[in-house]
C-alpha cells in the first residue's frame, strides 16, 4: 500500500466545507469516472481473470458510490452539473508507460496511489463534519476507498516481482507528492 508523502492542508478542508455542495458534485463524478475507468481495465486486461473479476466488482461499486452522491444532491435541491477535468488524475496518467508490461503495473500502481489520496481526504471531510448521515456516509467511503487502495496494490504485487512494484511504487508517489502541492486548493476530490 502506498505511503503518501505530501499532505492535504487544512485549508483543502476549509475550501470543501464552504462549498460542500460543488465537492458533492464532483465527488459525484469521480465515483462515475471511477466506474468507467475500472471496466475499462477489466475490458483492456480480459486475459487476467482476477483483474477482470475484481475490477468489474469495483465498477459496480463506484457506480453505487456514485448513484448515493446523486441521491444527496436531490436530498439538498440540487442537480448534477458537467464534469470538470481533474487536472490531479490527468497528469498521474500521464505518468504511464507506453510498454504494455509497465502500463499495467502503472496503471495499477496509479489506482492504488488515487485511492490512497481518496482514503485522506474523505476522511478528512468525515472529520471535519458533524454527526449525521453526511458524516457516516464519508466514513463508509473513507474505508471503501482503503479497500480499493489494497485491491490495486495487490493485484500489482499479484503480477508483477515486489522490487520492481516497490521501485516503481516510490517514483509515482515522489511525482504524485509534486503533483499536489503544484494544484490549486478548490472544493474538489483532487
Amino acid at each position: 500500500m502506498p505511503q503518501l508523502i505530501a499532505r492535504t492542508p487544512q485549508e483543502w478542508v476549509e475550501a470543501v466545507l464552504s462549498d460542500f455542495n460543488t465537492f458533492l458534485n464532483d465527488h459525484a463524478a469521480a465515483e462515475k469516472k471511477a466506474s468507467g475507468m475500472a471496466m475499462s481495465m477489466a475490458l483492456h486486461y480480459r486475459d487476467k481473470e482476477r483483474l477482470v473479476t475484481e475490477m468489474v466488482d469495483l465498477a459496480i461499486e463506484e457506480m453505487m458510490h456514485f448513484r448515493e452522491c446523486v441521491r444527496l444532491l436531490h436530498d439538498r435541491g440540487l442537480h448534477l452539473q458537467p464534469d470538470e477535468k481533474d487536472e490531479y488524475v490527468n497528469r498521474l496518467r500521464q505518468q504511464v508507460r507506453g510498454n504494455p508490461q509497465h502500463m499495467l503495473l502503472d496503471r495499477l500502481l496509479i489506482g492504488s496511489i488515487i485511492e490512497a489520496r481518496g482514503v485522506e481526504r474523505f476522511g478528512l471531510v468525515a472529520e471535519a463534519l458533524p454527526p449525521g448521515d453526511m458524516k457516516d456516509f464519508y466514513q463508509a467511503i473513507t474505508a471503501s476507498e482503503e479497500r480499493h487502495n489494497d485491491l490495486f496494490f495487490d493485484l500489482a504485487e499479484g503480477y508483477f516481482p515486489e522490487e520492481e512494484v516497490i521501485a516503481r511504487l516510490d517514483e509515482l508517489v515522489r511525482f504524485e507528492a509534486g503533483l499536489l502541492v503544484s494544484l490549486p486548493v478548490r472544493a474538489a476530490l483532487h
